[in-house]
């Protein structure tokens, strides 16, 4: 008897040890998984909060647009306004957590943000961020009715960019070591996006010295990396295949600008229309090589959002172009860009659903900075 007592008291123990031993299992695989999303969440993941305030964007503007136009009532009566907002919403959402993420990086992993900044690419990803929150700041379904909210909302946004501007533009012409035509790359427009963006919404709030100020900073240097990588230097030719999808920045440059500065000029005037057709051909231009995106669409990868948001911002420009210059080649090229805008970020977000298991793997080698620290 009591052998039997002695032999169930040893299989209790090796019982409760083996359950110690699984729930420590499980409370390192939870702690591993946090440590490894901090560690890959680089700030190149707002390219998809971009792409969500864009398209939330789009479609408050395309509401409005097929209210007021008399042309296009027959085809269009109303256009829901609920999927507006729940674009919004998700917007919001999706940028929140991104930020947070982003936030406990920056506490955790301060050295893996400062490789970021010290990475050619990585760098210019920093104004991802706060364009995301221009864009839903702009794009906000309800009425703010102080305007000194709006205003500080404003400079909280804005700030971050300048001071992106006054540390990355100085470094391009006294820093030997990062001389533009050496670290010049397709996303280095996203500094420029960043101005144009702030200086549309200042335009919004009518401070127009500021939006003139803050257009004319990004449009300086818009000409400048614009002239640096169509030459194609030798330095500047180093953007990995994987990151291709962002030669569509190209596009979204110019789109930015005539919307800048219709909003600052108050009409689509011709400097709107140049930009316009500058950037629609570059479009044209890319479309008819999709050999060049062929290698980076064999494996799924965020960089594939970068098609997202410029065809976005063009869509809003062709707008503007519509309202502007009434007929039926521009309703029909607006509502063109539109739909393939819509169709683009339809199809990233269902490839992004199926694809969750992979989003955060290893396999972003070209911005993983944890093995330069």
């Amino acid at each position: 008897m009591g052998e039997q007592v002695f032999e169930s008291t040893i299989k209790v123990t090796i019982i409760d040890d083996n359950d110690n031993i699984h729930s420590t299992k499980d409370v390192a695989k939870k702690s591993t998984y946090s440590y490894s999303l901090l560690t890959k969440l680089h700030a190149g993941y707002f390219r998809i909060s971009l792409s969500l305030g864009g398209q939330a964007l789009l479609w408050k503007v395309l509401t409005q647009h097929f209210d007021k136009s008399q042309t296009l009532q027959h085809i269009f009566h109303s256009l829901p306004s609920t999927t507006f907002l729940l674009l919004w919403w998700i917007s919001l959402c999706t940028l929140l957590i991104l930020s947070f993420l982003y936030i406990l990086r920056c506490i955790f992993h301060f050295k893996l943000v400062k490789s970021e900044f010290l990475h050619p690419i990585g760098v210019n990803y920093l104004f991802a961020p706060w364009i995301s929150w221009l864009l839903l700041f702009q794009s906000v379904p309800f009425t703010i009715p102080n305007l000194h909210s709006c205003q500080v909302l404003w400079w909280i946004f804005v700030v971050p960019v300048v001071i992106l501007d006054v540390k990355i533009y100085g470094q391009w012409f006294t820093t030997e070591k990062r001389f533009l035509s050496m670290v010049a790359n397709p996303t280095s427009q996203l500094s420029v996006l960043g101005n144009l963006v702030g200086a549309w919404i200042a335009s919004k709030m009518e401070w127009k010295e500021s939006a003139i100020c803050i257009f004319t900073l990004g449009l300086a240097h818009y000409l400048i990396v614009f002239i640096t990588l169509y030459q194609r230097l030798s330095g500047s030719n180093h953007l990995p295949v994987m990151l291709r999808p962002t030669f569509f920045l190209f596009v979204a440059a110019p789109s930015m600008a005539s919307i800048a500065w219709a909003s600052i000029s108050g009409d689509f005037d011709m400097p709107c229309r140049m930009f316009f057709f500058l950037s629609l051909f570059l479009f044209t231009s890319l479309v008819c090589r999709p050999t060049l995106f062929k290698k980076s669409m064999r494996k799924f990868n965020v960089a594939w959002w970068a098609y997202s948001f410029p065809l976005t911002f063009l869509a809003l420009a062709s707008l503007q172009y519509a309202n502007q210059v009434e007929g039926h080649v521009t309703s029909g090229l607006m509502l063109l860009l539109s739909a393939l805008s819509v169709v683009v970020f339809v199809g990233l977000t269902v490839t992004t659903a199926l694809n969750l298991d992979i989003l955060l793997c290893d396999h972003d080698r070209y911005l993983n900075f944890t093995k330069s620290t």
